[in-house]
């Protein structure tokens, strides 16, 4: 298949109007424009943050400053002498202290894993809903095209009723055709002219699905073009090869067999969160103490700050003992969600395997009934071209006439339905094959 590249996909008022828009054009101002881009870039970019503060948790402490300034009422402990004293007083302190986990059930080094996992199938998602949105613009669009073709065929057929009925009156007047003649070929350009309003009111109706499925401007004409696409058709392919690449390849196998990986390994983690933990603090403190009011001699405020300093550093262990069977119902659970995500990847294996295997059948059949269409439509243009000369000479009748013209039209539709169904397998099947649907 051969369609003309545009542009960018977002073009200013003017030259939206100016051009006509291919399927090309039309697939990338959908994906500049959907809401589920947006919606799905937006779950990407929480995947990114999970992935930096997984990070962050992996490889740095958590680190934390305070500082309290207060005054007591009352009885209260002299920090100085450590006796109870009843005067008011100051007190004013800061610390600084910092913390990480050496050993907490490879918790950070799995949600490290399964965040890195999480960004992957968030960017595969966007692939997936691009794909979704070329899909649904191309069907819409290859709609239209068979819709606006339809109309040009009803409208010169149109055309041709008018000029045979013009000329079946000139040839009762002379008493070369009947009345019945021309009853009958006044029927026949009403047929066709309800033709023509019938098809462009289902292709304005196909226009506008285009037209939302792309979020076009509802105060700008869509206007695509319906001339530039030309057929090719690809020779055998073999389905086994197609169905072992989108095995390996497909977006929704890589997300299903990733969801299935990050399962595993929260369930590893839960399993590992019933041994002990052990965790490293450090810390920094000082304060400062006074009187007020009191004529006492106490050390200057830098001096207190500089004199009252104090480190510490901890080594902790939890040992988790019991908790209510609270840490085995979480196993229990991560085994089941492993198990239920194991099956969804197999299931999804099969269904992009049955997929493909109908997607291959379908263009092949299509391919088929599209040369075959073809080859009818050209033996009926014939047909009617005969037939056209006949009754221009008088060696036909009306109603005669009338069937030609009614199978060469079905001809055409058929020779045009079938071409777009082909093309839309043929581009489902590329798609399981490799080649992104914006690039085919």
């Amino acid at each position: 298949m051969v369609i003309g590249f545009g542009l960018a996909p977002v073009w200013p008022a003017q030259a939206q109007l100016a051009r006509k828009m291919t399927l090309h054009d039309c697939m990338e101002y959908a994906i500049s424009n959907s809401t589920k881009m947006r919606i799905q870039q937006a779950e990407t970019g929480d995947a990114q943050i999970a992935r930096r503060n997984a990070v962050l948790r992996a490889f740095t402490p958590s680190v934390s400053g305070n500082t309290y300034a207060y005054y007591n009422f009352g009885r209260s402990i002299d920090p100085e002498t450590n006796t109870y004293v009843t005067e008011t007083s100051f007190h004013n302190g800061y610390s600084v202290g910092a913390g990480i986990d050496l050993f907490n059930g490879f918790s950070a080094v799995n949600n490290l894993k399964i965040s890195k996992t999480s960004l992957a199938i968030g960017q595969t998602k966007e692939k997936q809903v691009e794909a979704d949105i070329c899909l649904a613009v191309m069907e819409a669009y290859y709609n239209v095209v068979y819709y606006k073709r339809l109309v040009d065929i009803y409208e010169a057929q149109a055309v041709t009723a008018e000029s045979s009925l013009a000329r079946l009156r000139k040839q009762e007047e002379i008493g070369q055709k009947s009345h019945a003649d021309v009853v009958q070929a006044e029927a026949d350009l009403a047929d066709r002219q309800y033709e023509v309003i019938n098809t462009r009111n289902m292709y304005n109706d196909q226009l506008m699905n285009l037209a939302d499925l792309m979020f076009w401007p509802v105060d700008q004409e869509l206007v695509i073009d319906t001339e530039s696409i030309i057929p090719s058709l690809d020779g055998d392919l073999n389905a086994a090869d197609v169905v072992d690449f989108a095995l390996a390849n497909n977006p929704a196998v890589k997300i299903a067999g990733w969801q299935a990986d990050n399962a595993k390994r929260e369930l590893a983690t839960a399993r590992w969160q019933l041994l002990p933990r052990l965790s490293l603090n450090t810390g920094w403190s000082t304060s400062y103490f006074n009187y007020p009011g009191q004529d006492l001699h106490l050390d200057p405020y830098r001096d207190q700050l500089r004199n009252h300093q104090g480190e510490y550093i901890q080594f902790s262990m939890s040992i988790p003992i019991y908790d209510r069977l609270q840490g085995h119902d979480n196993v229990a659970r991560k085994r089941n969600a492993f198990k239920r995500m194991t099956a969804q990847y197999d299931q999804k294996r099969r269904d992009v395997a049955s997929e493909v295997r109908r997607a291959v059948q379908d263009c092949d059949g299509a391919a088929t009934a599209y040369e075959q269409a073809l080859k009818k439509s050209r033996v009926q243009e014939e047909a009617y071209q005969l037939n056209a000369k006949k009754m221009e000479q008088g060696l036909i009748s009306s109603i005669e006439y009338q069937t030609a013209t009614n199978n060469f039209l079905k001809a055409q539709a058929d020779e045009m339905n079938s071409l777009l169904k082909y093309l839309i397998k043929q581009a489902v099947v590329r798609y399981y094959n490799g080649v992104e649907y914006i690039n085919q």
